[in-house]
């Protein structure tokens, strides 16, 4: 359960998942990170890779709450995040039924499945930048922006402090990107709804 208006739910539980190379492992620590050094709450990461890393299916695993955890393995996440076809076709039926489904535009079709879900084109922002390696930092700014699941700030720090030295603007200018995608995309939608019922 994510209440970003109403603050932050007491234990969200989030996978995050796609194949090994595109830093899932870096987006789930930089997640738990931002939450316990930036907003001082509870957090664990179970890791998971396929039989070959790179190429293979991996997935992140974070829990976040107010209070101690005792079970890091996260059955049914409060939020999805898919960064691959396989991770979708792997993880998509554990999503609660009012969760909240981000997948990588260009690397999910998910056919009949009609959820409410974000999407974002991260691999080809990232490509855009010149890195596409930053893919999971956009993820990561859209995550933020969509789901308020850590704030902002916590986001940013931890990136900074998580990434190659040298590398920290680039990868803030990456999780801006995101960020401001997801802040768009949500300012769209409450215009929309807001339509609809004046109409």
């Amino acid at each position: 359960m994510t209440e970003t208006e109403k603050g932050k739910a007491e234990k969200t539980e989030i996978i995050i998942t796609g194949f090994g190379g595109q830093g899932i492992i870096l987006a789930g620590r930089i997640l738990g990170k931002a939450a316990t050094l930036g907003d001082h709450r509870e957090s664990t990461l179970v890791q998971s890779y396929g039989p070959e890393s790179r190429g293979g299916a991996c997935s992140a695993q974070v829990t976040i709450s107010d209070s101690p955890i005792p079970y890091p393995y996260v059955r049914n996440p409060d939020i999805l995040v898919c960064m691959s076809q396989g991770g979708y076709e792997k993880f998509g039926g554990l999503l609660r039924e009012e969760g909240t489904l981000l997948i990588d535009r260009d690397l999910v079709r998910m056919g009949e499945d009609d959820r409410p879900r974000f999407a974002i084109p991260a691999t080809r922002m990232a490509e855009e930048l010149g890195r596409k390696m930053m893919a999971n930092i956009i993820m990561l700014g859209f995550l933020t922006s969509v789901t308020g699941v850590v704030s902002p700030r916590a986001a940013r720090d931890a990136v900074a402090e998580s990434v190659p030295k040298g590398t920290e603007e680039m990868n803030i200018t990456a999780f801006n990107k995101g960020f401001d995608h997801g802040a768009a995309l949500l300012k769209g939608r409450r215009k929309k709804a807001s339509g609809k019922t004046g109409a």
